[in-house]
């Protein structure tokens, strides 16, 4: 009897969410197309990039320098850059984030040395931090209240989809570009060239943000001061907005950046099978992520930060600690889906609760919350990895990740009751 029923409402949700896409302004919608092209090459370069150092004869504990150096650039430098954002414009600010990354990962495949893979990776966090810093501000600068939290999720879920298509690719590039070499796959030769296409590759990104219009802010809603007097006056709710993130980021960063060589080390996969992989879980994200705005447009959006992040618990547990592969993958496929389409909906949050002169500045501390984590915890991570496996950092992120679940739930959830 129920049967008949589920169209009628299946209908009516897509006209809802189609009602929303149609309401993206133009600026919107050259964002998302700039990161569609972007999303595709980063997915590319996060599954090659620990291989390519790895093959150059380099361990893990350097891996954990390098993501450290990258996310305590950000982190530094994500404060300063909510002002330089305001003086440069979220337009320049983005594109000039975006150059830099692209410069990073050149440098880093033309001059493979540790010294360089430091100071490139610093570039990288600072190219990461602008981009950041800018993205928030600009979404709710362009989106209306009834379109804003699915431009916050479309615009993440596109990421994830398109790395889709990015991961999928990576698996099989070295192997391409080995052909053309006459080399080995899992070459230093073969890795580095790959880069090199996907720094290329990359700059397409860049082309969509020259063409958007200057932001609509006023003179004094970009006062070097207002932020300074909303921080003063709203302490209390930006470290209860903060601290849940921050813990997430420590969680996070313990074993995130270090998931392929889990699985390459534990169930001894090669690089084709861990970028497919990979194509599937940034898939599996994107789907969630394009769930989470009519889930919230019902539930409430800390409702749904809450009860997606716990039921990510038990298989981020199975994930880690599965004698079986087929498990581990499948939990790994359900943990990315439920753990990741929260984020943009307590992105939305976080903004609406910020007045606008002090959404950037409120944008590089979200930033910082979220490199903090990945600035120290994949240095400790990388110790852990070598000395006792991943089954301790696995353990670890499941206790953060529970704490800070407690915190969105006591700040936000129970204190609305």
């Amino acid at each position: 009897m129920k049967t008949p029923q589920l169209y009628p409402r299946v209908k009516k949700a897509l006209a809802i969410y189609a009602d929303r896409i149609s309401a993206f302004h133009p600026n919107a919608r050259l964002y998302l197309l700039s990161v569609v092209l972007t999303g595709a090459a980063l997915g590319v370069y996060r599954l090659l990039f620990n291989f390519y150092i790895l093959s150059l004869g380099y361990d893990e504990a350097l891996l954990g320098t390098l993501i450290t150096t990258s996310s305590l650039t950000a982190l530094i430098a994500a404060l300063p850059m909510g002002y330089l954002v305001d003086i440069l414009g979220q337009k320049r600010a983005m594109i000039i984030g975006g150059m830099s990354v692209i410069v990073a990962i050149a440098f880093m495949v033309l001059f493979p040395s540790s010294g360089v893979f430091i100071a490139m990776s610093a570039v990288l966090g600072l190219g990461q931090a602008l981009n950041g810093v800018a993205m928030g501000p600009f979404l709710m600068e362009n989106s209306g209240e009834k379109e804003r939290t699915y431009l916050f999720s479309f615009a993440s879920g596109l990421t994830m989809a398109s790395g889709f298509i990015g991961n999928w690719i990576g698996g099989y590039l070295p192997t391409w570009m080995a052909g053309l070499q006459g080399g080995t796959p899992t070459s230093p030769l073969a890795y580095g060239w790959s880069l090199g296409v996907i720094a290329i590759a990359a700059s397409g990104g860049i082309l969509p943000l020259l063409f958007l219009r200057p932001s609509q802010l006023t003179g004094t809603q970009r006062s070097m001061f207002a932020p300074i007097s909303f921080f003063v006056k709203n302490t209390q709710l930006l470290g209860r907005l903060i601290l849940p993130m921050l813990i997430v980021s420590l969680g996070a960063g313990l074993i995130m950046p270090f998931m392929n060589v889990f699985y390459r080390q534990v169930y001894h996969l090669p690089d084709p099978v861990i970028g497919s992989m990979f194509a599937w879980g940034s898939l599996a994200m994107g789907i969630g992520l394009l769930l989470a705005p009519p889930l919230a447009d019902r539930f409430g959006k800390i409702q749904v930060v809450v009860v997606t992040q716990a039921l990510s618990i038990p298989f981020l547990f199975l994930m880690g600690f599965s004698p079986v592969y087929f498990f581990s993958a499948a939990a790994y496929y359900v943990r990315l889906t439920l753990m990741n389409m929260s984020g943009p909906v307590y992105q939305t949050f976080v903004m609406e609760k910020v007045n606008p002169s002090a959404r950037a500045t409120v944008a590089s501390l979200v930033s910082m919350a979220n490199n903090v984590g990945w600035a120290f915890s994949p240095q400790v991570s990388g110790w852990i990895q070598v000395n006792y496996g991943f089954g301790p950092a696995f353990a670890a992120t499941i206790v953060l990740y529970a704490i800070a679940i407690y915190l969105y739930w006591r700040y936000f959830w129970y204190a609305s009751r």
